[in-house]
């Protein structure tokens, strides 16, 4: 009998996890639809790999199946993610940033890729005795293809599917109720610190190492973002936002300049997130944490950024 243990080692951390679908494969109870949930990027979709791969090797002994679902070319695996509609055609979200296409709208999981779906698994497998369908980001599905899987998954399917959402509670409660939730935890503060050593922002991290990881919520995928947004804000702007209590009304005219005509709207947006967390770990002041939502709620809504900012800026000197 295979090993099942051997498939996960390499996700130690998730072992809550593993352990659930280590059973499954062991007993032969393979549920028809999975619901894996947790923080971006702690291990799901490559933990979903090594399930599709335990569930193959049951009735083969290939050596190159694991080779041929980590490069996503085993014929029997589908992996739908959210796309782009752009001038009538459909682009992944992956081919998307590698060609740095740039759009003000959000990707989606569109009934297109849920038709498409359907068509896959209505076919024999090629290699396997069962299709393996995995949707990244589910929380991205529209209306429509939120209706058109859920008629998909109350059926009988010659495969199994695997939902991976980092919102489950974004996703209709009879999607959910069809499926074997999978918890995924979120990486620790020793595992986070692990991932800042392995690229070059270190020096950053150290300097606001408490503001960063808990606007990472445990998601490594987060985790580089916010070090990657850190690190493009000029650290002039960091310093006068945390002495902006002792400054005078001129000063905090001055950063509201500042900051519109240097940072990009993202970047601004990041940046008062930034904010609420670190007054948040500094004052316990729910005050401020309004304040610098309603900032977002304003810059959102195409106000005038400078005056936003200034009124924000002004009225947090207020609250000293």
């Amino acid at each position: 009998m295979q090993n099942y243990h051997d498939l996960f080692e390499d996700y130690t951390y998730q072992e809550f996890a593993t352990e659930l679908l280590y059973s499954s494969l062991q007993k032969g109870r393979i549920a028809p639809t999975y619901l894996f949930t947790g923080p971006l990027g702690v291990g799901q979709k490559e933990i979903a790999l090594r399930f599709f791969e335990g569930l193959i090797n049951r009735d083969s002994n290939e050596t190159n199946t694991r080779i041929l679902l980590d490069s996503g070319n085993h014929p029997d695996l589908l992996i739908v993610e959210p796309t782009y509609l752009y001038q009538g055609k459909i682009i992944p979200k992956s081919t998307a940033k590698v060609e740095s296409f740039k759009t003000h709208l959000k990707p989606q999981i569109r009934v297109e890729q849920i038709k498409d779906l359907k068509n896959f698994l209505s076919k024999k497998p090629i290699k396997s005795k069962l299709s393996m369908v995995i949707i990244d980001e589910m929380e991205t599905i529209n209306e429509a293809a939120s209706n058109s899987i859920l008629k998909t998954i109350e059926e009988p399917i010659s495969g199994v599917i695997i939902l991976i959402s980092t919102r489950p509670d974004a996703l209709l409660d009879t999607i959910k109720s069809r499926c074997q939730t999978i918890p995924f935890k979120p990486f620790n503060k020793i595992l986070l610190k692990r991932e800042i050593l392995e690229n070059k922002f270190e020096k950053e991290f150290n300097l606001n190492h408490n503001e960063i990881l808990s606007l990472s919520y445990g998601s490594p995928i987060l985790l580089r973002r916010n070090l990657e947004n850190y690190s493009s804000i000029p650290q002039e702007i960091f310093l006068k936002v945390k002495q902006l209590p002792n400054k005078n009304p001129l000063d905090a005219l001055l950063l509201a300049k500042e900051i519109t005509e240097e940072l990009l709207p993202d970047q601004q947006f990041w940046l008062i997130d930034w904010m609420q967390q670190y007054y948040w770990e500094k004052t316990i002041d729910s005050k401020i944490i309004k304040i610098l939502g309603n900032l977002k709620t304003q810059l959102k809504s195409y106000i005038n950024q400078r005056i936003a900012w200034e009124m924000t800026l002004i009225n947090l000197m207020k609250l000293d």
